[in-house]
C-alpha cells in the first residue's frame, strides 16, 4: 500500500467536493479519529462482548451474503 500515493488521492478528490453535507461528515469524521485514536481495554472488551453476543444471537453474514452486498454497494455508487 503506497499511503502518500492514497493521500494526495484523497486530497484531489477532496479538493472537489462541493457538497456542504459531505464537507460535514468528512470533517466530523476526521474529529472523532483524533478523539478515538487509542481505544481503552474496556471499549476494545465490550466489543468483543457485543461481537459475541451477535453471533450467538445469529446476527451475522456468510461471506457470499457479504459478497453480494459489496456488489449491490458498488452498484449505487
Amino acid at each position: 500500500m503506497d499511503t502518500q500515493a492514497d493521500i494526495k488521492w484523497i486530497q484531489r478528490e477532496l479538493s472537489k467536493v462541493r457538497d456542504p453535507d459531505l464537507i460535514e461528515v468528512f470533517k466530523r469524521l476526521l474529529q472523532f479519529r483524533k478523539k478515538n485514536m487509542a481505544a481503552t481495554i474496556q471499549e476494545y472488551n465490550d466489543d468483543i462482548e457485543a461481537s459475541e453476543k451477535d453471533i450467538k444471537a445469529g446476527r451475522v453474514y456468510s461471506q457470499n451474503e457479504v459478497d453480494k452486498l459489496n456488489e449491490v454497494w458498488k452498484k449505487s455508487l
